[in-house]
């Protein structure tokens, strides 16, 4: 029988080594929407044993233009209850757990500390603020990701040299405190910022290629113009 892996195991920077050592791999994704989508799909079919969703929103309309986890039959429907079926249903080797919750103060160290890498698909800076403070602090690798518009942000922070959120956006209080505004966003740019996510994370775990580490990768989609900036 042919290994579901297969196309893993011919590539010789994951090889069958690399593949179990994603299969011993736990990963959180901090928000299940336009970003995690991707960021989760593509995990769980590659064979990450162990991924956390965490999410305390329910399927709406307007997220059906990006939020490829989900379905018109899921409308109103807890986020990440729907993402485990779907992922499940993909791969049923894949362990997933959700929590139907916001990631708080009174609760980021704990459930942080529970994953070997922490993957960014949420969308406010107050977040991203506590998942950098706490991976810092329990020295996770943070691999970030943001869009808006057109445009998309990537990174892999507190890993080898690399420094965390906090040294690419130093204002922090001017920063979580603007005010929240609803933006519009191409439905393809969270797919493709989410899939270097993920990529980046396959990496992390089998050792493969040069991860974006003091490097952001800055993506505008209206031009197809994709940099890489040195950021240490």
């Amino acid at each position: 029988m042919e290994d579901r892996y297969h196309r893993h195991h011919l590539l010789k920077e994951i090889g069958i080594g690399g593949q179990e050592r994603l299969r011993q791999a736990s990963v959180l994704i901090v928000g299940a929407g336009g970003l995690g989508s991707p960021i989760a799909l593509y995990l769980t079919a590659a064979g990450v044993g162990r991924i956390g969703l965490i999410d305390d929103d329910v399927v709406s309309l307007t997220n059906l233009q990006r939020q490829i986890l989900y379905r018109e039959e899921q409308l109103d429907k807890p986020k990440v209850a729907c993402a485990r079926d779907t992922l499940s249903s993909l791969n049923s080797q894949a362990e997933i757990e959700t929590y139907a919750c916001r990631l708080t103060r009174e609760n980021a160290v704990e459930l942080i500390s529970r994953y070997d890498i922490i993957v960014d698909g949420c969308d406010n800076h107050a977040t991203r603020y506590l998942i950098d403070e706490c991976c810092r602090e329990l020295k996770k690798p943070y691999v970030y990701g943001s869009i808006g518009e057109f445009h998309g942000q990537v990174s892999v922070f507190h890993h080898g040299n690399a420094g965390g959120y906090i040294d690419l956006y130093p204002d922090r209080e001017e920063l979580e405190h603007l005010p929240k505004t609803v933006l519009g966003v191409m439905g393809v740019v969270p797919g493709i910022i989410g899939t270097i996510q993920a990529a980046e994370t396959i990496k992390l775990i089998t050792g493969a290629g040069q991860l974006l580490e003091g490097r952001l990768l800055v993506l505008d989609a209206l031009t197809m113009d994709i940099r890489t900036l040195d950021i240490l």
